[in-house]
């Protein structure tokens, strides 16, 4: 917030408390990639419409533990009952229905590079989906520790388990987003190509 106030000199909607003038959505610590930020309220309630209807296009990608099915995964997004820092899948409709469709774009035995298309955009949404599957995500400290530890059971990928696990952050990228103009209503999609510290991860596996 303090880097973008001094970017613009302070020229950001006001639709938020101050504490977080022009952030229209929010990405989750440690994720990287884009975010949609507003320099005016027109334009920032006009956003936040489009995020609540999800016609934001929104794809991620992901390197995630084993080789996930290409499949698309539902389900109800809840608070988890006992951890209140985790949230929880559900078919029975407690909480906020979520949708994410997952493509394989490389297989590397022991995890898996996965792009994540977003139908909804819910709290820790793809970390829940993921695990929700027994494919986490590398490096969620919240989810899906318990799983990780099968993969280092092979003696032939013992050395990547070794370099995989320690990655120091959940390895989730915001990758595609795109969005209607508020003004001039045209359709506009920006890219972030994958971030030096997936990509060193990736040229190892490789």
């Amino acid at each position: 917030v303090n880097a973008l106030i001094y970017h613009t000199k302070n020229n950001l909607s006001s639709v938020n408390d101050i504490s977080r003038p022009g952030i229209v959505h929010r990405l989750d610590k440690d994720t990287s990639g884009l975010l949609v930020i507003a320099k005016n309220n027109l334009s920032h309630i006009d956003l936040a419409r489009q995020f609540k209807e999800h016609s934001i296009i929104r794809k991620y990608y992901a390197l995630v533990w084993g080789i996930p099915n290409n499949q698309i995964i539902k389900g109800y997004i809840e608070r988890h009952r006992t951890n209140r820092k985790k949230m929880a899948l559900n078919k029975l409709k407690n909480g906020k229905y979520s949708e994410t469709s997952i493509k394989i774009k490389q297989s590397f035995e022991i995890c898996s590079l996965i792009e994540c298309t977003l139908k909804t955009g819910r709290t820790h949404q793809v970390r829940v989906h993921m695990n929700s599957i027994n494919s986490p995500l590398i490096g969620d400290k919240l989810y899906g520790k318990n799983k990780k530890n099968r993969y280092g059971k092979n003696i032939k990928d013992f050395n990547k388990f070794l370099v995989i696990k320690d990655f120091p952050r959940h390895a989730l990228h915001a990758h595609v987003i795109g969005f209607t103009h508020p003004k001039s209503k045209k359709m506009l999609k920006f890219k972030s190509e994958i971030p030096d510290d997936m990509l060193k991860l990736l040229k190892f596996l490789s």
